[in-house]
């Protein structure tokens, strides 16, 4: 659709081969259904939705057919003519909201550690290091339906950037290191430098590593 923008990430899990498909579908599906979409017909949410929850069952139908056990994370955010931003994720992988350098807002993991932040267990700081953060409470392709968390801004700003990530990405920065990097270089080299600097600080063990980086800029 002209004018919109969506920015899908699926981080795969269930074995190499498994993750891999698993994610692929959740991108073929969410080309399928953009394609297809008329913000005057069916509402942003709805969309979002949507993709989220045939996603999740062309992975349960995968694994029926096949010897794996193929699961998906997923982030997404939609972004409408008007500048409405609307957001849905299911799983630890997130999207960041910033505003110059400060983060506007982010999404919440649906994960064990998160779990036990909410409840006053543990702490954001104790949450990286927990020998259980690799845990999740949903994620698509799970025997449960997927968890489906939405969000909304109303109207975005020029400058804005969104930063849609793995948590092989976002696992190794805080919001404050991700908001200078975002607002201090040019997308693509922002891009560059969170890729670069996770390995890094990885040292060899890090998870996959995927990011969407968008900023609104203005038209020159």
């Amino acid at each position: 659709m002209a004018g919109c923008l969506l920015a899908v990430l699926a981080d795969g899990m269930g074995g190499k081969s498994g993750g891999r498909k698993a994610a692929d579908q959740v991108l073929l599906i969410a080309r399928q259904l953009f394609e297809r979409f008329v913000p005057s017909r069916e509402p942003a949410a709805e969309l979002l939705r949507r993709i989220v929850l045939e996603s999740h069952q062309m992975i349960r139908l995968t694994a029926i057919t096949s010897e794996q056990e193929p699961h998906s994370t997923i982030a997404a955010a939609l972004i409408l003519p008007d500048r409405q931003c609307h957001i849905i994720h299911a799983g630890d992988s997130r999207v960041y909201v910033f505003r110059a350098s400060n983060m506007m807002s982010r999404t919440f993991d649906h994960s064990l550690v998160q779990r036990l932040v909410e409840e006053g267990e543990i702490t954001e700081d104790e949450a990286n290091d927990h020998p259980h953060s690799h845990l999740l409470t949903g994620c698509l392709g799970a025997d449960e339906d997927p968890p489906i968390t939405l969000a909304r801004h109303d109207q975005l700003e020029i400058g804005d950037s969104i930063l849609v990530c793995s948590d092989g990405l976002w696992h190794y920065f805080t919001s404050r290191e991700l908001g200078t990097i975002v607002h201090a270089l040019k997308p693509r080299d922002a891009s560059k430098m969170l890729i670069s600097k996770a390995r890094q600080r990885a040292r060899g063990g890090g998870d996959n590593l995927s990011l969407a980086l968008l900023r609104l800029d203005p038209i020159e």
